[in-house]
């Protein structure tokens, strides 16, 4: 069963993975759109800010993670913002930990946002346009909605990867009971003890979940291939 440590750890992780998915769809439905539709003098730049976002699928999480952790540093240029700020830098605690967990989560919202955006093409847009909405009003009430599933597989995507991270985690998070030590890091930290019953029961619930979220995905996306 389960202890103290791992239940903290659990609750850690689902509160991290949860603010990290609702901050990433607020600011990244955005950036989504833009990286989809956006025109203009600055569309050249659409390129390479793909590119950005899609950096941490390929980037080492090791790589990403000791870099955020310079950044955060007291020399970095985030842990000098926050100093003359008046606090304290941001490694090895909760909201170092949200900070990271925004940026190597990224793509895995953002991406089914695009996809989403793309595919709606010009026509629903225009036919409101006829209509007299206004862009804004174009964008909240028709293309948000017409772009649900890019919403529910972003928030999916994004809750699990937050939740199952390691390596990023444990480079800028450490391993701080009810701080930072997430189900990642408490899995770890009973294999290195050879408490293998315990490590189990992390592992089995990680497995489990995982497979439930994906297989209900799958068969939402199925059921609204069918319907259409």
């Amino acid at each position: 069963m389960l202890d103290a440590a791992a239940l903290a750890a659990v609750r850690l992780s689902l509160e991290l993975a949860l603010s990290t998915t609702l901050i990433l769809l607020v600011l990244g439905t955005p950036l989504a759109w833009w990286l989809a539709r956006g025109q203009g003098r600055l569309r050249w730049l659409r390129v390479p800010v793909r590119a950005m976002v899609a950096l941490p699928l390929v980037l080492p999480p090791s790589v990403l993670g000791f870099y955020l952790l310079v950044a955060m540093g007291p020399k970095g240029p985030v842990g000098q913002l926050t100093q003359a700020l008046g606090g304290t830098t941001l490694a090895f605690t909760y909201w170092g930990l949200l900070l990271g967990s925004l940026i190597y989560s990224l793509p895995f919202v953002v991406q089914p946002l695009v996809a989403s955006f793309e595919s709606l093409g010009d026509r629903p847009l225009e036919a409101a346009a006829t209509l007299r909405a206004s862009p804004l009003d174009a964008f909240w009430n028709v293309a948000v909605p017409l772009a649900r599933p890019g919403y529910l597989t972003g928030a999916v995507m994004g809750f699990a990867h937050t939740l199952g991270e390691f390596g990023v985690v444990l480079m800028i998070g450490g391993n701080i009971p009810g701080q930072t030590r997430t189900i990642a890091v408490q899995i770890y930290d009973h294999v290195e003890a050879l408490e293998y019953t315990q490590a189990h029961w992390l592992a089995g619930g990680m497995l489990a979940f995982s497979f439930v979220v994906l297989l209900l995905l799958h068969l939402v996306q199925g059921r609204r291939k069918a319907d259409q």
